[in-house]
């Protein structure tokens, strides 16, 4: 094999990714790769489809700020559909059985009404409730508990929003440690390390093999999970200049700054991802650290699905022409 075939110009091309189930998913500018292991008979299985760039759709998506809103919500809707599309490759959905259940009235309405779109309007539902669910949790519930701190030791507002913002973050921890001792959920996190690590290794113009993967970090500047612990600082250090005492007033001011937070945290993790300086290195720290829980060291099989997925989108989208050894099989 040439070995200069899988290697890319220092740096990489900021690919991303995201751990599936027994699976991991590489996303480029124009496709993203979906990488899945089939529990039956071990072999990989490769699905590609074009990324929308919503940019190109609307000018405006693509500015700063506004961009990462755009980003954070569609990264929501292809991750939902991934994930359940990953568990229908693997085979570990028990599709077969649904099939032969009859279906409810309300299933075969739900079917008359939407038809082939149903599977989008749940998704798209399940996004909408999630994003509910986040700001009711990591939003509402912190300025409620900080309003009881406030009625015993009567703080001024300055003080409400420091503990506002720590109480946000002993939630999202402990939401994050939490999950992580779930069996299933281990499993997720040990794909979410291979696939760091092979963005890494891809981005240090290395030879994709798992020798060579196996040797780099887990961790990674440009992780969902950095951008979420980010967004639970940077709604700190925002909220921190709205010295407001009235709770509901707060509270509504905390939802509609959502997602002004949302765009200055995607804008830091880009700028971090792109520069290796110490102010860098401060900034990616605590969601390095986190990174620790929210992922795991994968075995060489994992390595070879994120190889396969990355592979997947550097055949259409090569910086040089790409050629590896035959994983899928």
């Amino acid at each position: 094999m040439d070995k200069d075939k899988n290697r890319c110009p220092k740096g990489g091309k900021g690919i991303g990714g995201q751990a599936v189930i027994e699976g991991v998913m590489m996303r480029g500018k124009k496709i993203y790769a979906l990488a899945v292991r089939n529990s039956s008979d071990k072999k990989i299985n490769i699905e590609k489809k074009p990324v929308k760039v919503y940019s190109e759709r609307c000018k405006i998506w693509g500015f700063p700020i506004i961009r990462g809103v755009v980003s954070f919500v569609d990264s929501l809707v292809l991750g939902m559909k991934i994930i359940s599309r990953s568990a229908e490759m693997s085979g570990l959905s028990d599709v077969s059985s649904e099939e032969d259940e009859e279906p409810s009235r309300f299933e075969k309405f739900l079917d008359k009404k939407f038809g082939d779109n149903l599977g989008n309007y749940i998704i798209y539902f399940s996004v909408f409730l999630s994003i509910i669910l986040s700001i009711a949790i990591f939003m509402v519930l912190p300025v409620w508990i900080g309003n009881l701190f406030n009625s015993v030791l009567h703080l001024e507002a300055y003080f409400l929003g420091v503990i506002e913002g720590f109480v946000r973050i002993l939630i999202f921890l402990g939401y994050i440690i939490l999950t992580a001792q779930l069996k299933d959920v281990k499993r997720v996190f040990m794909y979410h390390g291979a696939e760091h690590k092979t963005i890494n290794c891809f981005e240090s113009s290395e030879e994709l093999t798992v020798e060579n993967v196996k040797k780099h970090t887990r961790l990674h500047k440009r992780c969902g999970t950095s951008f979420l612990f980010l967004v639970m600082i940077v709604s700190m250090l925002v909220f921190l200049f709205l010295n407001i005492d009235t709770v509901w007033i707060r509270v509504i001011s905390r939802i509609l700054l959502v997602p002004l937070i949302a765009g200055i945290s995607y804008e830091i993790i880009k700028w971090a991802g792109k520069n290796d300086n110490i102010l860098v290195k401060i900034v990616s720290a605590p969601g390095l650290a986190l990174q620790l829980v929210t992922t795991k060291e994968p075995d060489d099989s994992m390595i070879e699905v994120a190889i396969a997925a990355l592979n997947g989108v550097l055949e259409e989208e090569p910086e040089e022409p790409v050629k590896s050894a035959d994983l899928s099989k």
